[in-house]
């Protein structure tokens, strides 16, 4: 993978863990999405919050029809949860969003979790 996009992921873990660190699980996930934006973007990162997008079916394209959470530096997606546990769908919805977007990297982090790092997965593109 390109290391620029390794480099965009690093930073999002590293926010990501000092932000639960500093708040822990109780926050709503909207609280994250906004803190964990502002803290990239503080360290140099482009970041686009509920990103809107759609895709084309039978010649015919849906508008509007998914929200990603974060986009950081136009190549990686950030599922973001603050919930008791992680379900596979959540995984499966941001593979869905990363190939309707065409990107490769993308992670679903959920802050509802005592610990962090029992609430991040990392998701791939293979079609990429």
């Amino acid at each position: 993978m390109d290391d620029s996009i390794e480099k965009t992921g690093k930073a999002i873990l590293d926010s990501a863990f000092s932000i639960h660190m500093k708040f822990g699980s109780g926050l709503l996930e909207k609280a994250y999405r906004v803190i964990l934006a502002n803290d990239l973007r503080q360290k140099g990162h482009s970041v686009s919050e509920e990103v809107e997008g759609g895709f084309e079916l039978d010649g015919i394209y849906y508008e509007r029809m998914y929200r990603v959470d974060l986009l950081v530096d136009d190549a990686v997606i950030v599922e973001l949860k603050s919930v008791p546990r992680i379900e596979p769908v959540f995984m499966k919805q941001c593979l869905t969003y990363m190939r309707f977007m065409d990107k490769k990297l993308g992670f679903v982090i959920n802050f509802g979790m005592p610990l962090l790092k029992d609430g991040i997965n990392r998701v791939i593109n293979e079609r990429k």
